[in-house]
C-alpha cells in the first residue's frame, strides 16, 4: 500500500473516484427505481462535485482518523490483509454519514434531517458490501499496477 505522500495522494484520488461513482450510481438507481443506462451516465454530472470533497475528507481527516481507530483493534504485527480490512470499515462507517449528509444538502429535493437519516441508511450497507468486496480490491489492484515494487 501507499509508502509516499505521493503515493497515498494517488491511491486516495483513485479510490476517492471510484467509490463515489458507485455510490452516485446506487443513488441515481434508488431516486428512478432501477439501474439503466441513463443512471452511469446521470453520475458523471455528480462526480466533479463530490469526488474532490470526498477526496479532501479522507487525505485531510477521515484517513487519519481510520488509522487511529484501526488500531485501537489492531496491532502492527498482524497480518496485513486484516489491517487495510479494519482501515477500510472506519473510513466507509466515517465517510458514508458525512457524504450522505453532503449529498443530501446538495442534491436532495427535501433537505431535512429526515431524507439525510433515509439517505445514510440506505447508503451505509451498500458502502460496505461495494468497498470491501469490489472498490477496495478494485483500486488495490490499479493501485499494485501503477506502482510495482521493485
Amino acid at each position: 500500500m501507499p509508502k509516499t505522500q505521493f503515493q497515498n495522494v494517488v491511491f486516495t484520488a483513485i479510490m476517492a473516484f471510484v467509490m463515489v461513482y458507485g455510490m452516485i450510481v446506487y443513488n441515481i438507481s434508488l431516486n428512478t427505481g432501477g439501474v439503466s443506462t441513463m443512471c452511469f451516465l446521470a453520475a458523471f454530472h455528480e462526480v466533479p462535485i463530490m469526488v474532490p470533497i470526498a477526496f479532501v475528507l479522507e487525505l485531510f481527516m477521515v484517513g487519519r482518523i481510520a488509522h487511529i481507530l484501526a488500531f485501537q483493534v489492531m496491532r502492527p504485527d498482524d497480518r496485513p490483509a486484516f489491517i487495510t480490512y479494519a482501515i477500510s470499515l472506519c473510513i466507509c462507517t466515517m465517510m458514508c454519514p458525512i457524504m450522505s449528509l453532503i449529498a443530501t444538502i446538495l442534491f436532495k429535493e427535501d433537505k431535512t434531517f429526515g431524507t439525510f437519516v433515509q439517505t445514510w441508511g440506505m447508503n451505509f450497507p451498500m458502502a460496505i458490501f461495494y468497498q470491501m468486496f469490489y472498490c477496495g480490491p478494485f483500486v488495490r489492484w490499479i493501485y499494485r499496477h501503477i506502482f510495482t515494487e521493485k
